[in-house]
């Protein structure tokens, strides 16, 4: 081939072509972003909309379903989920991954920028974020000083650290985990209030009266002008205690000044006592950096230690900044593992390289095409704007045994002629011609079947895409290193070795003695070829029934270093009761922490959970454990043995959790599946039968759904006659009522240039039982006297659900369930069969976090005469259809492509049986090992045949042919196959962070390659041989032409 022979002419000019790639790949490689994997978080938008005093059922009909109406159209909208309860609406609006987060949140806010006025009257504006409502943080910050409260601790990082740490890039918001933010509480008491003939709204009308300040015009003079303002602020307890809230006549008769001291209890105190953090037990406070739903994890956590970092030298005397939790651990322990897993493949790959070769010149040449290959393959991936993730640096560890390939093909047969005696310079020029074609066609088929699986839709498909590519780049350019370099090095540092030491010529035995014993064997199974054709149909029939037995998933369960205990307490339970729970699931945690020798170093719980707020019944348990060097429990381990402990806690529901992989950000069970109807009763029967039918399958455990009609509520009725008469508004009612149980903001005060809020509430003994309606008074306005709301309202307590919840507008119930010995796979398709069972036509079954993912992934193509064929099967054949096609263009012939095609099933069956054998699944990773394998089993057919093929050109029969190239080429494919296999060892007994996915791509090449290498080196000679005969050497019509053009000529 040119390309080769101006290289070994030119060997100046092939060595700079070359060194240009490592340079230009060097520079791209610096400046590649680093991340856990591609680009694949779905852009989500939240909506939060606060409507003081609405109803669920009101927030939803006069909030919720006018944003809905108003958001649904926007371009790329993917799914819309909705939840309306008391005062709030949360609405996560998930848009196609194609969109960038910026544009749709410009989106949204237009819409509701259209809509505003429609909203009711004394709403709040909606609150736009660009995460899920219900996203965790990626990073903790505790703050820990013994001298500080956690009012003084609130105070300090509101005021010095949450603002530098929001505009770090990527950070969504930073919340305060146990906030007690500074507030005035006026602890307002009913009896006393009662004796004074003070009303709640007396104190919440004198408050905002005499707390203000006022511009009040200016002073001017022929020189000299001057603002005037009007302040009466009140700043501490003793001016809020001394404010006077009514003049006049007292209930007894008695004419005196009521003062604020008199009916209340003041002090500074917390706006809010109903969240909790703690960290081991120990109630703290602590930052939670959200990051946005399209930023990168690691970017995020390094600004935001970088800030923190900045901010140490200003931090008071004896406050300390601790990370309980980092989920960027784990990212950069993953990446990590891979680089050290790229290093070992590389040792191993260059191993086999010099046992075959047994020299280290030789060994030198291909080894070469590591280094080229790689870095021009970074050179790619910085103008395509990929990163350095987990499966770039896969594609690199796997391509590590695929770019020598290319030079081995080449340098095994300029040294076989060299050998036989040519000239070393003629043996560079003719060894690689001969082998160009094969170079060119194995290149272009693994590049054929990685580029247009890359395009693959969804979060599935930017994955593959970023893979494919990698690899595929990574290929091309060993390819132009194999015809370059290693030609041009083979004519200068080849050498006949005429005195080989004992090691070197003991291995030069063995593989003659294994070439030999293939050609015995080859023979012998060339008499038997129907045998051996049938033996491969056999294979291939097997590897349908093994599709069919492996159990499938997204991904596999990694150890990630974290477990996640959602816990959640009976409805209506008190902040107390639900931190008693949070105490007894530290309890029986408490035996595998660390200083227990366990291997959990650190707890955190935050009440209420995340995407909860005011839900005081729910938490939310995070368990940081040891590094993975450091422990020998793995974290699914640890989940299987919290399991027992936690299932049986008493009064409270918790269940010990894996993370999902992939940046899945949702934290319900393993299983998660949304039924949807047009009523709330409807879908909620529903629910109720398949919660039924799926509790008589072992399989399913802590099956649940998020209907809960049991939240205790007090109704108050209103004797809207005896009001009226008595000059009472419905208004007068509601403000007493918040006034005295909730948590009233009536006004604000200042302190140190900050502002912060005044609370009114009754004590909490004053609030405990549900004849407090007798002791809280409303003032009359036709006879100016206190009126026990008892006289004209009466409650009685009624269950009443906790939220409304609406998928893609429509109400919808959500079942989640861990699975028992069953894959996703296997349980999804158990619950969808018991939902065709169950449920009626219109029910709709809709997918959320991991199982919406894997459904998307793995769901129907489309149907054949009936039979529904998934999109894994159709990937793995649109793949072997293309690399058939691009080698029957190279082949000029039907039948040479689908000799070499057949190895391709018997690469699956290994792979497959592999994983089922080391107890795996077919997952996203296993499904790459297995697209990849089509590439590599045809690259040892294209060496048989494209050499046959050269020797019926010369003029040989079939069988010789046939028989004459399997054993030339028999070294070439054991060398590529077992260096390719090398490659994967270290990802297949991979361990440590990420260890899951990296052994289930490793296990499926190593399995599916070996059985195809054996296999093939009988199975494909016996269908040449049987096929071959209604093909014509590929030379017959170039000689055709040469003939008719001299016979014309002659004339």
């Amino acid at each position: 081939m040119r390309l080769s022979e101006t290289a070994i002419k030119r060997p100046v000019l092939a060595t700079v072509a070359n060194l240009l790639l490592i340079v230009l790949g060097l520079g791209a490689l610096f400046g590649l972003p680093v991340r856990q994997y591609p680009d694949i978080d779905l852009p989500v938008v939240s909506i939060n909309t606060t409507f003081p005093g609405a109803s669920a059922a009101v927030m939803e009909s006069d909030v919720s379903k006018r944003i809905e109406e108003a958001i649904s159209g926007i371009e790329g909208v993917r799914t819309i989920t909705t939840v309306s309860n008391d005062e709030n609406s949360r609405i996560d609006v998930e848009f196609a991954i194609t969109r960038t987060i910026e544009f749709a949140t410009a989106d949204v806010r237009d819409q509701l920028g259209r809509i505003r006025k429609q909203l009711p009257t004394g709403i709040d504006d909606p609150v736009i974020i660009k995460a899920s409502s219900s996203s965790s943080p990626v990073l903790w910050i505790a703050l820990q000083d013994p001298a500080r409260n956690g009012l003084e601790l609130t105070d300090y990082a509101r005021r010095n650290l949450v603002d530098p740490l929001s505009v770090v890039s990527g950070v969504s918001r930073v919340q305060i985990g146990g906030e007690r933010r500074y507030a005035m509480r006026i602890w307002l008491d009913p009896a006393a209030m009662a004796a004074r003939n003070v009303s709640p709204a007396d104190v919440v009308q004198r408050l905002n009266q005499e707390n203000l300040e006022l511009p009040s015009g200016r002073i001017e003079s022929t020189q000299r002008e001057m603002s005037v303002r009007t302040t009466t602020r009140l700043s501490g307890p003793e001016e809020f205690r001394a404010l006077v809230v009514r003049e006049g006549d007292s209930a007894g008769g008695q004419s005196g000044r009521v003062l604020l001291g008199d009916i209340a209890k003041v002090e500074r105190g917390a706006a809010n006592y109903r969240t909790g953090l703690r960290i081991n037990g120990q109630p703290t406070i602590g930052l939670g950096i959200v990051k946005q739903s399209t930023a990168n994890t690691l970017d995020v956590v390094d600004g935001v230690r970088e800030a923190i970092v900045r901010l140490t030298p200003t931090l008071p005397p004896g406050l300390t900044l601790a990370y309980p939790y980092d989920e960027s651990l784990f990212i950069k322990a993953s990446i990590s593992e891979v680089v050290h897993t790229l290093m070992i493949a590389l040792a191993l790959v260059v191993m086999v390289i010099l046992v075959f070769l047994r020299s280290f010149l030789a060994t030198l040449i291909p080894v070469l095409a590591i280094p080229v290959s790689l870095m021009a393959a970074a050179m790619v991936m910085g103008a395509l704007g990929f990163s350095i993730n987990v499966l770039t640096l896969l594609a690199m560890v796997l391509a590590i045994g695929l770019v020598v390939d290319d030079a081995i093909v080449v340098l095994e047969n300029v040294y076989r002629r060299f050998e036989a005696g040519e000239p070393r310079l003629l043996a560079g020029v003719t060894g690689s011609r001969e082998v160009a074609f094969a170079v060119i066609a194995t290149t272009t088929v693994l590049i054929a079947v990685f580029v247009p699986i890359s395009f693959q839709a969804g979060t599935v498909g930017r994955l593959q895409r970023e893979f494919g590519l990698t690899l595929a780049a990574t290929v091309a350019f060993s390819a132009f290193v194999a015809l370059t370099l290693a030609p041009m090095l083979c004519t200068r540092l080849l050498r006949r070795s005429e005195h080989r030491n004992p090691i070197e010529r003991g291995l030069g035995r063995a593989l003659s003695g294994l070439e030999a014993g293939y050609g015995w064997l080859l023979e012998r199974a060339m008499r038997a070829r129907l045998m051996v054709a049938l033996g491969g149909l056999a294979v291939i029939v097997a590897a349908v029934a093994l599709y069919r037995a492996t159990p499938q998933e997204l991904s596999p369960t990694e150890d990630q270093g974290n477990v996640i205990i959602p816990l959640e307490a009976p409805q209506g339970a008190t902040m107390e009761a639900t931190l008693a729970h949070v105490a007894q699931v530290q309890a029986i945690i408490d035996p595998y922490m660390e200083d227990k020798g366990g291997p959990v170093r650190a707890v955190l719980s935050v009440t209420p959970a995340f995407g909860q707020p005011g839900t005081v019944n729910s938490a939310f348990v995070m368990l940081r454990l040891k590094p993975w060097e450091e422990r020998t429990m793995t974290q699914q381990d640890l989940v299987k043995k919290l399991a027992s402990g936690l299932s049986a806690l008493p009064g409270a529901r918790a269940f010990a959790r894996n993370r999902p992989s992939f940046g899945i950000r949702d934290f319900g069970q393993s299983l998660s599946i949304v039924i949807k109807g047009e009523e709330y009763a409807q879908v909620q029967e529903w629910s109720r039968l398949l919660l039924a039918r799926a509790r008589k399958d072992p399989h399913f455990t802590g099956l649940r759904d998020d209907v809960d009609l049991t939240r205790p509520q007090l109704l108050v009725s209103v004797d809207r006659a005896r009001a009226s008469e008595l000059g009472i508004t419905a208004q007068d009612i509601g403000s007493a009522l918040g006034a005295m149980l909730g948590e009233m903001k009536v006004t604000t005060y200042q302190d140190r240039g900050e502002q912060y809020d005044v609370v009114l509430q009754a004590p909490a003994e004053q609030r405990a039982s549900p004849d407090v309606l007798e002791r809280i008074y409303v003032r009359a306005r036709a006879s100016g006297r206190l009126v026990p709301l008892s006289t004209i309202a009466s409650a009685v307590e009624a269950g009443a659900p906790k939220e409304l919840r609406r998928v893609d507008r429509r109400p919808s119930v959500t079942i989640s369930a861990t699975l028992v010995d069953y894959s996703l796979g296997q349980g999804l398709a158990a619950f969808e069969e018991m939902a065709r069972a169950e449920l009626p036509p219109t029910a709709h079954l809709a997918f959320t976090g991991e199982a919406k993912e894997y459904k998307d992934a793995t769901g129907t193509a489309f149907s054949v005469f009936g039979v529904a064929l998934p999109t894994q099967l159709m990937i793995f054949a649109l793949a072997g259809l293309i690399v058939f096609l691009v080698l029957a263009a190279q082949f000029e012939s039907w039948i040479h492509p689908l000799i070499i095609i057949v190895g391709v099933p018997l690469a699956a069956a290994g792979g497959l049986a592999a994983l089922l054998v080391t107890g795996q699944t077919l997952n996203v990773y296993s499904q790459i090992g297995l697209i990849m394998l089509i590439g590599l089993v045809a690259k040892n057919g294209i060496l048989m045949v494209e050499f046959a093929n050269q020797l019926r050109d010369r003029g040989e029969d079939i069988v010789p042919a046939m028989m004459h190239a399997a054993r030339v080429r028999l070294r070439p494919i054991l060398m590529t196959s077992i260096a390719t296999i090398a490659g994967a060892v270290p990802l297949a007994m991979a361990t440590g962070a990420g260890a899951e996915g990296r052994r289930a791509i490793g296990t499926v090449i190593i399995g599916g390659l070996s059985v195809a290498t054996v296999l093939t080196l009988f199975v494909i000679p016996a269908l040449y041989i049987y096929l071959a005969r209604f093909t014509r050497p590929s030379g017959d019509i170039a000689r055709e032409i040469a003939r008719l053009e001299a016979e014309h000529t002659h004339r």
